[in-house]
C-alpha cells in the first residue's frame, strides 16, 4: 500500500472557512482524518488547496465532444480534468431522438465506469425563440413520453434535463423528471415570470446559464430571470468567462441568490483547452476566434471555451468574490445539487481525494483525482 500523503502549509478552504497553514491527509483514494506512520509530507506553502471542481454543464473540450465516440468523450473529460474539473456531467446538444437515445447509451456506460458523473440533456425540448446554438429544425415540444424515452435510455444516469417549460407538455415533463429523480432545469426559454413560477412549483430546481437564452428582466414583465433568482429552491448556473455575462450581472445574481445557490459552469464546447478554428457543436458549425465561439450561420454564441480553473481565477481576481464563495460555486453547491456531496465537493475526511492546488495568483499548479495526480505540481 502506498504511503499516506500529508499536504502541509497551504491555505486550505474548508466548509468552515479558510485555514492558514492547514493540513490535508490523503490515504489511498480518500481524504483521511489521520496519517499512517509511513506518511509522505508534501510542503505546499504559498499555495491554496481547494476541492476538485464539479461541472454541471459541459459539452466537450480538447477538440472532442460528448456527442462523439467513447474516445472523444474520454479526450474531453481528460482535458477538463487537467484544468481541475474532477467531477463532470456530460451535456448533449439538440439532435434527432434516435441519435440522442444512442448517445445516452454510450454516455451511461462511461458513467457506470466512473468517467463522468452522469448526463445532462440540453435540448431538444427548448424554445425556437431562444434556441441559441441549437438546430431549430430538430427542436420539439417536451412530450412527457419522449422525455421519458431519453431518461430510460440513460439507464439511471440522467442527472439533468433543460426544458422550455412553457411549451406544451412542459409542466407535465417537469413533474415526470422530478418523480424520476432527474433535475429539471429551466433554460432556452421564452417563459413569462408566472410560467416560470409554475415550473418551479412543479419541481424545476435549476436555472440553465441564467440570463443567457431567456428574456431579459423588464419592469412590467420580470420574466424568468426574476422568478429563478428569487426562489430559494433554485440553483443558478453562471458562465463566468467575461463573454456570456457582464460583471454587474454576475454580481446581481450572487447578491440575490446568495453564494449557496450559485454554480459556476463552463458550457464548454470542443474548443475548450485547444484554440481558435472551426468546430462542430452537434450538427452546427462553430467558428472560434479570440477564444469566443459563435455559430458560422447566424453568429449566436455557441457555448464557451472556458475551463473551471479560469472561471475560478476570474471570479477572485476580476469579480473580487471571496475565495470561499467561489469554492462553494465550483465544488460544494454543484456536488450537493447532484446528491454527491457525501463523496465530493469539500476537503473532508472520508470523501474522495479530489484536490486542486493553486498558486498565490490563483493559477492552477496541481490536480489530484481520487488520490492520483492528474497534474503533478512542480514544488521545491
Amino acid at each position: 500500500m502506498a504511503p499516506s500523503k500529508v499536504f502541509t502549509g497551504a491555505r486550505v478552504v474548508l466548509p468552515t472557512g479558510i485555514v492558514d497553514g492547514g493540513r490535508v491527509i490523503v490515504d489511498g483514494t480518500r481524504i483521511a482524518g489521520h496519517a499512517r506512520g509511513d506518511a509522505e509530507t508534501i510542503d505546499v506553502r504559498g499555495h491554496w488547496l481547494v476541492p476538485g471542481f464539479v461541472d454541471l454543464h459541459n459539452h466537450g473540450g480538447g477538440g472532442a465532444s460528448f456527442s462523439g465516440t467513447a474516445d472523444d468523450v474520454l479526450t474531453a473529460v481528460g482535458t477538463h480534468r487537467r484544468h481541475g474539473t474532477t467531477t463532470l456531467v456530460a451535456s448533449t446538444v439538440t439532435d434527432d431522438m434516435g441519435t440522442l437515445v444512442k448517445q445516452a447509451g454510450l454516455l451511461s456506460e462511461l458513467a457506470e465506469q466512473g468517467e463522468i458523473a452522469g448526463i445532462h440533456f440540453e435540448g431538444p425540448f427548448i424554445s425556437p425563440c431562444r434556441k441559441g446554438a441549437h438546430s431549430e429544425a430538430l427542436l420539439r415540444d417536451p412530450d412527457p413520453a419522449q422525455v421519458r424515452r431519453l431518461v430510460d435510455a440513460a439507464r439511471g444516469r440522467a442527472r439533468m434535463m433543460t426544458l422550455a417549460t412553457e411549451l406544451p407538455g412542459g409542466i407535465d415533463s417537469v413533474r415526470l423528471l422530478a418523480e424520476q429523480g432527474v433535475i429539471a432545469a429551466v433554460g432556452h426559454t421564452d417563459a413569462t415570470y408566472e410560467q416560470t413560477v409554475e415550473a418551479i412549483d412543479a419541481g424545476a430546481t435549476v436555472a440553465t446559464h441564467l440570463f443567457n437564452a431567456m428574456p431579459p428582466v423588464g419592469h412590467r414583465a420580470p420574466g424568468p430571470v426574476t422568478a429563478l433568482l428569487e426562489d430559494e429552491r433554485v440553483t443558478i448556473e453562471l458562465i463566468n468567462d467575461g463573454v456570456h455575462l457582464h460583471p454587474a450581472a454576475l454580481e446581481l445574481a450572487f447578491h440575490h441568490a446568495g453564494p449557496e445557490r450559485v454554480a459556476f459552469i463552463t458550457d464548454a464546447m470542443d474548443a475548450a483547452g485547444t484554440g481558435d478554428g472551426r468546430y462542430m457543436l452537434g450538427p452546427l458549425q462553430v467558428e472560434v476566434a479570440g477564444g469566443v465561439a459563435r455559430l458560422v450561420e447566424g453568429g449566436s454564441i455557441a457555448g464557451s471555451t472556458l475551463t473551471l480553473d479560469r472561471a475560478f481565477q476570474r471570479a477572485v481576481t476580476v469579480d473580487r468574490l471571496p475565495v470561499e464563495h467561489v469554492v462553494a460555486a465550483l465544488s460544494a453547491n454543484p456536488a450537493r445539487l447532484l446528491g454527491m456531496d457525501d463523496r465530493v465537493g469539500s476537503l473532508e475526511p472520508g470523501k474522495d481525494a479530489d484536490l486542486v492546488l493553486l498558486d498565490e495568483d490563483f493559477a492552477l499548479k496541481g490536480v489530484m483525482r481520487r488520490g492520483a495526480w492528474v497534474v503533478a505540481p512542480q514544488l521545491g
